[in-house]
């Protein structure tokens, strides 16, 4: 989420015509479509964050800037050349990093949130020990994951680490209840 990505074709020939079809998972149809002998593009429906890139020396590509989860689909590019017409297709999958926040409740114990990742991140706690984790789901595909350490003796350490896996980076918290 917030980078930006360029999705290129492997052109083989000289390239006539250059169509990107995008199919989001939430959203509608998107099309770009570039003609060579007329040296014009075309585009329906996309969101402004999505468009051609033209660099000297290279074909034209697709960018996405400031990538947001609802750019998460198919990308489908088609090109027609003089060895014939081709096709490429990916997906694009996008991961939202949690933020992280470690607090002490009424109790007294520790209590860490990763929010609004995607996918859901990973909750460890060190020293070890037993704890429960709830999950909640956000209309945007994002996850909320609550973890709660508790410790089954007095004689444990106060201080406690709460530690987030993630796809898109790790993370850690010490805090002391």
């Amino acid at each position: 989420v917030g980078n930006s990505s360029v999705l290129t074709c492997p052109l083989k020939g000289n390239i006539t015509m250059l169509r990107w079809t995008i199919t989001p998972k939430a959203g509608g149809l998107c099309t770009l479509v570039y003609r060579v002998d007329m040296n014009m593009t075309h585009r329906t429906t996309c969101s402004d964050n999505i468009n051609w890139t033209f660099r000297a020396g290279l074909p034209p590509a697709l960018e996405i800037r400031q990538v947001g989860i609802a750019q998460e689909g198919n990308y489908s590019c088609e090109f027609s050349s003089t060895e014939g017409n081709f096709h490429k297709m990916y997906h694009l999958t996008v991961l939202a990093p949690p933020r992280l926040s470690l607090s002490c409740d009424e109790q007294g114990s520790p209590v860490c949130e990763a929010a609004a990742g995607k996918p859901p991140a990973q909750l460890l706690w060190v020293p070890e020990r037993s704890s429960t984790a709830e999950e909640k789901c956000h209309d945007n595909g994002t996850v909320t994951v609550l973890s709660k350490f508790t410790a089954c003796s007095t004689n444990v350490t106060n201080v406690t680490t709460c530690i987030v896996s993630h796809p898109a980076g790790n993370w850690s918290q010490t805090i002391a209840c």
